[in-house]
């Protein structure tokens, strides 16, 4: 039995519970967050994550902390020994997260960034079809950010997010991209900014193959959005609408976030292993706001 620390009791929080409760082999141990009003749990509650690696008794550690928080709690999970399991972005600043990676790759413990679109049933389906190699992707990630949300107004604070749109939603759709062409880079970015925040960004990469790819970004868009098309070398075309099948608001999240919560669990208990897609997208994030800086 794997036993999990969760820390952020905010909107997506929620989804991590829910997933964990569903598996026999983890159990969540105890919970932190600094807002005491959200401590009414029947289990270990704390307000000061520090307090609770040292005394809960902890296997590993959820982080669902507000972005600027990522890279301080999870290096103090890695100098406790836990394993870790943190929202996207892995930090706000690329110096961060390559010194979270340093520092998990030095301990020996797994550091997993959740990117929880690639567990979507519909682009696994998509993944699974067989096709030629791809010419060129599209996702688009479209949603009015006020209605998501929820408590966690930090979404909005660029400081505390990261900037907007691009470094909150970015690392998803990158990581989409990704899954199919593999390592890309930045070629142009259109970023629209309101109150410092990035509200709207298009963004356009290139793998090393030749192949491209567009990712359209929006926070002020009525209503939600979230889709892949994959276009191949044959001329064929493949789509993916990620929302499908999952009528209710956020519904999907349930079955992502049990994807996770599954792979995570598998890679507390397989040891070391450092995925380094977590930083590859915050690579993307920072080149798309050092292109825009260019322009």
């Amino acid at each position: 039995m794997i036993r999990v620390g969760l820390v952020g009791l905010g909107v997506i929080g929620a989804f991590y519970r829910a997933a964990i409760a569903a598996r026999p082999d983890l159990h969540l141990a105890a919970v932190c967050d600094r807002r005491p009003e959200l401590l009414h749990e029947p289990l270990a509650c704390y307000i000061d994550h520090r307090r609770m690696f040292a005394e809960a008794g902890l296997d590993a550690v959820v982080v669902t902390v507000p972005n600027d928080a990522h890279a301080a709690v999870c290096r103090d999970a890695l100098a406790a020994g836990l394993a870790v399991c943190v929202e996207k972005p892995l930090a706000t600043t690329l110096s961060d997260a390559v010194d979270l990676d340093r520092l998990a790759r030095a301990a020996g413990r797994p550091l997993f960034t959740a990117f929880h679109r690639r567990y979507n049933d519909n682009l696994l389906a998509l993944r699974a079809e067989p096709d030629s190699p791809v010419r060129h992707v599209t996702v688009r990630y479209l949603e009015r950010i006020e209605d998501h949300v929820g408590v966690d107004a930090w979404y909005l604070d660029p400081v505390r997010c990261g900037g907007g749109c691009v470094a909150d939603n970015g690392p998803n759709a990158f990581d989409l991209v990704r899954l199919f062409l593999g390592d890309v880079t930045v070629t142009d970015v259109d970023i629209t900014r309101a109150g410092g925040v990035d509200r709207q960004a298009e963004i356009a990469l290139r793998a090393d193959s030749g192949a491209t790819a567009r990712v359209e970004l929006d926070w002020s868009f009525p209503g939600e959005v979230k889709d892949m098309r994959v276009e191949s070398a044959d001329g064929s075309v493949r789509c993916a609408d990620l929302l499908a099948g999952h009528p209710g608001f956020k519904q999907s999240l349930h079955h992502e976030y049990r994807g996770v919560v599954a792979e995570f669990a598998a890679l507390a208990r397989s040891g070391p292993r450092v995925p380094g897609d977590g930083l590859a997208a915050l690579q993307l994030v920072e080149a798309c706001y050092r292109e825009e800086n260019r322009a």
